[in-house]
Formats: C-alpha cells, sequence, structure tokens
C-alpha cells in the first residue's frame, strides 16, 4: 500500500494548515456536546447502542484535542498519539462488547422514540463533522484517524436509527444490543487500521 513506502510519509499531509485547525476545533466541539447528550439519552433509555454511540463520541474529543496539540510536533509524537487513538477505541470496542453481552442474558426493552429522535440529532452532527473534514481525508497516521473517528461516528447514528425502529417494530431490546456489538467491531476495525499506519511511521522514523 502506498502508506508503506518511506517517500510517501514525508509527502502525507500532517495537518499543519490553519483550515485544519478550525475545522478540528468545530468538530471537537461537536463531539464533547453530542457525548454528553447522547449518553444522558441512553442511560434514560436503557439503550446500549446509544450508549456505545456516546462513548465513541467523547473518545473523539478526547483524542482530536491529542491529534490538535500533536500538529507540527515530530512524526514520532504524531504517530504516538495516534496509537493512543487506536488503543482507546480498542479498549472501547471491549467495554462495549462485554456490557452487551452481559445484557443479552436477560434483554430489557429501550426507549424506541428517544433512541431514534437522538440518534437522529447526533447524525445530523456528525454528518456535519463529516463535510467538514471531508478535504483532510488522506494525511498521516494522525489525520488519518481523525477521518476514520468521523466516519465511524455517522456508521454509528444510523445504526442506531436502525436499530430505534427495529426495537418499536419488534418490541424486543435484541435490535440494540446486536447493533452495539456491531459497533464494537467496527471500533476494533479502525483500531486496527490506525495502529498498523502509526506503527509503519514509527518504523520509518526509527529503522
Amino acid at each position: 500500500m502506498p502508506h508503506d513506502h518511506h517517500h510517501d510519509h514525508e509527502l502525507e499531509f500532517d495537518g499543519t494548515s490553519p483550515a485544519y485547525r478550525r475545522a478540528l476545533i468545530a468538530v471537537i466541539v461537536l463531539n464533547a456536546a453530542l457525548f454528553i447528550v447522547e449518553m444522558t439519552a441512553g442511560a434514560l433509555a436503557g439503550s446500549r447502542a446509544l450508549q456505545a454511540d456516546a462513548l465513541d463520541f467523547g473518545a473523539d474529543a478526547t483524542t482530536y484535542a491529542l491529534s490538535l496539540w500533536a500538529i507540527g510536533r515530530p512524526l514520532h509524537h504524531r504517530a504516538r498519539v495516534a496509537q493512543i487513538k487506536g488503543l482507546s477505541l480498542a479498549v472501547m470496542a471491549l467495554w462495549v462488547l462485554g456490557l452487551a453481552l452481559r445484557d443479552a442474558l436477560a434483554p430489557g426493552l429501550p426507549r424506541a422514540e428517544v433512541m431514534g429522535a437522538v440518534g437522529f440529532a447526533a447524525l445530523a452532527a456528525n454528518v456535519a463533522s463529516v463535510l467538514i473534514l471531508m478535504r483532510w481525508r488522506e494525511g498521516d497516521a494522525n489525520v488519518r484517524s481523525v477521518w476514520l473517528c468521523s466516519r465511524n461516528d455517522a456508521i454509528g447514528n444510523v445504526a442506531v436509527m436502525g436499530a430505534a425502529v427495529m426495537v418499536a417494530a419488534l418490541g424486543s431490546g435484541w435490535p440494540d444490543l446486536v447493533v452495539a456489538i456491531a459497533m464494537a467491531g467496527l471500533f476494533l476495525s479502525s483500531s486496527v487500521q490506525i495502529l498498523r499506519r502509526a506503527g509503519a511511521e514509527r518504523a520509518h522514523h526509527h529503522p
């Protein structure tokens, strides 16, 4: 793949642009706000899928702030920040998976109307984030991880809304748990991608 070649590392966008910094700050604010809204709504509605999505927002707001700090710093610093993000995604995936499997033993019935309404609001915020970051979806591990996390959020919101429809239609909490488990899988997949690229960048810095 192109990012495995040494000379390509030096050509990849590293985030050093005022426009990118402004875009990142806007996305951090959006993610922090949605973390609070979704975590509260998830607890009130009894929805693991909403709580999984809220955790994604919270982790993104934190790691995007790390990305902002890493901009302009040496490659090994930026790669290390990307590795922290990759590991945090893996931890979050395992936590969501654990909760979902525990609930699978005695699934409750989440409030579908809360799931749907909050999922729609979160989707609107994430589509805005994706559009803001669209210009910078390729770059070093740090820049790339920001794009992958934003994309994951949008996919997660669509899944939460789908789960809300299925919960209402079937009168069962299983769709909520299935979506939570699927989101955990998506987090793990992105974690592997981020860690691979960050590892390649660190290896390039220390041949």
